[in-house]
């Protein structure tokens, strides 16, 4: 009888030869088949949530994404995610059968080489290594502070005024009216429908996260500039992405529910054409969406003092 101890599947889930292309391939299926990958799932608490570890620090980067695409196709309501060992550590088993989700971290190498006319070259060789975790929903015996107990429902269009200070906060110029929500780069300011033209206050802040993120690119503050023209093109569809899954990171941040626009299924096109040429886009436009997301963070009156490495942003 084999026991029921027997180490899990980790195999299948370690890294090949082309990480990217992989991952990539897995965002491009979700999108074809209708899903957002960066959608945050509800976790046990029935708040949205970053993926965390099992120290309680959150993802980020293309780990925000993949993680919360996977726990979104295995019904996955944990936020938290940990290595065997970890489990192990913290008392826990990781059930026979259960399979791995790899997440990836970047890093680089220094390396230093002799040109021709006997002058030392320095190089920084980049690379993407992965390693495989599991959701809490795949272990047994945890803590009980890895099931959180569920919280009660709030009234449906209740005003979060704790997402209002946060973009009260950011000093972002915001004019409600009209029926449009938008970003205007000429003028520096944020276009939006007032509260009560949503369908619930979810959906009101993320249509304002995605706006905001929009607004971090300007010159005088992330100078983020993808050559775009025309409605679109390749540095329109990937700036659309980085607002997307900016979007949902501030919702999740904020523990509010990222609704999709109404729009959302007009760049679809945009962004599979975008990752279909380009393996490497996701994870540009999810590392620019947590500079984004880290931006606004800073503009708050609590903000950390300390800065997190760029390389950090994909782990």
């Amino acid at each position: 009888m084999a026991s029921k101890f027997r180490k899990p599947n980790t195999r299948n889930r370690r890294p090949d030869k082309d990480v990217y292309q992989r991952i990539t391939d897995k965002i491009v299926e979700q999108l074809e088949a209708g899903v957002r990958p960066w959608h945050q799932p509800w976790g046990a608490n029935g708040t949205p949530t970053r993926p965390l570890r099992h120290n309680g620090v959150p993802y980020r980067g293309i780990n925000t994404v993949l993680l919360w695409m996977e726990a979104a196709e295995n019904g996955y309501s944990s936020p938290f995610w940990m290595t065997y060992r970890q489990a192990q550590e913290l008392g826990g088993q990781v059930r026979m059968g259960e399979t791995s989700t790899l997440v990836v971290y970047a890093g680089a190498i220094e390396k230093t080489e002799e040109a021709e006319n006997g002058e030392e070259i320095e190089q920084r060789i980049p690379f993407l290594k992965g390693y495989p975790v599991f959701n809490c929903d795949q272990i047994d015996d945890l803590p009980s502070q890895f099931s959180p107990a569920p919280i009660e429902p709030r009234s449906p269009m209740e005003r979060f005024a704790h997402a209002d200070a946060f973009f009260a906060h950011t000093g972002a110029r915001i004019r409600f009216g009209g029926n449009k929500a938008f970003y205007s780069p000429a003028e520096d300011f944020i276009g939006m429908p007032v509260f009560e033209a949503f369908e619930s206050p979810d959906a009101y802040v993320s249509v304002l996260a995605h706006e905001t993120a929009h607004w971090t690119r300007h010159s005088t503050r992330l100078d983020r500039d993808f050559g775009r023209k025309t409605w679109g093109d390749e540095g329109y569809a990937i700036e659309e992405l980085v607002a997307e899954i900016s979007s949902a990171m501030v919702c999740a941040d904020l523990g509010i529910e990222d609704e999709p626009r109404e729009d959302h299924a007009a760049y679809v096109a945009s962004w599979l054409k975008v990752l279909k040429n380009e393996k490497r886009a996701v994870f540009q436009a999810a590392a620019h969406a947590e500079r984004a997301v880290a931006y606004l963070h800073s503009l708050q009156p609590d903000a950390a003092t300390t800065e997190e490495t760029p390389l950090a942003a994909a782990a």
